[in-house]
C-alpha cells in the first residue's frame, strides 16, 4: 500500500512555532514530531511506500525522514515550486501513483486505521473515500430563525454537530484524470465535480480519535493529552 502525505503548506495558523519548523515537524510531547508519528502509524498498518509533497522548508523534512528506512518505509519526494492546492500535488505524480493510493495532510493526530481506510475505499468502487468525523460547534450567541421579518424560532448558544473531513482520502487515479498537472486544484473542487457527475465519494465515518493540528487549540490540546494516549497512538509504545 502506498500513501502520500502533503507536508508543503506554510503553517501559518501555528506561527511563531513554524517560523523555524515546517508544521509537519512541530514537537508533539518531548520526543516525536507529528509527521513521525504518522510514518510509523503508516508502516504499522501495512503501508510500505510513502510520498511526501514538500514545499516549505522541505529540505529540512527531506533531513529528518531521508529514505524512510528508520521505520521501514520506502519514501520519495515531490516539490512544489508554488502553491497547488490541497490535491494539487497529486496531479504532479499521478502517473507514478498506484491505481489506489492514500491521501493525506501531514499535520493530523488520530488513532484511525489508515489501511482500513484505503483497503474501504477499494471496496467501495468509489473514485474518492472521505475520512470523516463529528464536530462540535459552539454558538456564543442567540441563534435567531426568521420569515418575513418575523422572528419564527430562538436557541440560546447553541451547540452544533457537523460531519467534516479529517484530511485523509482513498484516491483512485482515475478521479484526477480530467485535471491538469501544474495547477492548482482543491479538494473542494474535486468532491463538486464527483457529485456534479453523480459519481460521489465513499464516506468513512470515524468516531475515534482526531485532531487537527493545524489549529492552534488543538495543537495545544494534542501536547496536553500525548503522554496518556501516546500507546494508543504509536503501537508498541
Amino acid at each position: 500500500m502506498h500513501a502520500v502525505i502533503m507536508a508543503g503548506g506554510k503553517g501559518v495558523r501555528l506561527r511563531p512555532y513554524t517560523t523555524a519548523l515546517p508544521k509537519p515537524l512541530v514537537p508533539i510531547g518531548d520526543q516525536h514530531a507529528i509527521l513521525e508519528i504518522v510514518m510509523r502509524q503508516l508502516a504499522s498498518a501495512g503501508f510500505t511506500s510513502c510520498t511526501l509533497a514538500i514545499g516549505h522548508l522541505g529540505h529540512i523534512i527531506r533531513a529528518y525522514v531521508g529514505d524512510g528506512s528508520q521505520w521501514g518505509l520506502r519514501v520519495d519526494y515531490t516539490t512544489e515550486d508554488s502553491p497547488l492546492g490541497t490535491m494539487g500535488p497529486l496531479l504532479t505524480m499521478l502517473d507514478r501513483l498506484p491505481e489506489h493510493f492514500l491521501a493525506m495532510n501531514g499535520d493530523i493526530l488520530t488513532d484511525l486505521d489508515f489501511g482500513d481506510v484505503l483497503r474501504g475505499h477499494r471496496d467501495s468502487g468509489a473514485p474518492l473515500t472521505i475520512a470523516t468525523h463529528v464536530r462540535t460547534v459552539s454558538i456564543d450567541f442567540g441563534v435567531l430563525s426568521t420569515e418575513s421579518g418575523r422572528v419564527t424560532g430562538f436557541a440560546e448558544k447553541p451547540t452544533m454537530d457537523y460531519r467534516v473531513s479529517m484530511g485523509v482520502y482513498g484516491v483512485s487515479r482515475a478521479a484526477l484524470a480530467r485535471y491538469t498537472p501544474g495547477l492548482p486544484l482543491g479538494f473542494d473542487e474535486v468532491v463538486l465535480d464527483l457529485l456534479a457527475d453523480g459519481t460521489p465519494p465513499h464516506a468513512y465515518d470515524f468516531g475515534g480519535y482526531w485532531l487537527d493540528i493545524g489549529r492552534p487549540d488543538d495543537y495545544d490540546r494534542a501536547n496536553a493529552e500525548f503522554t496518556a494516549r501516546r500507546g494508543q497512538l504509536i503501537r508498541g509504545a
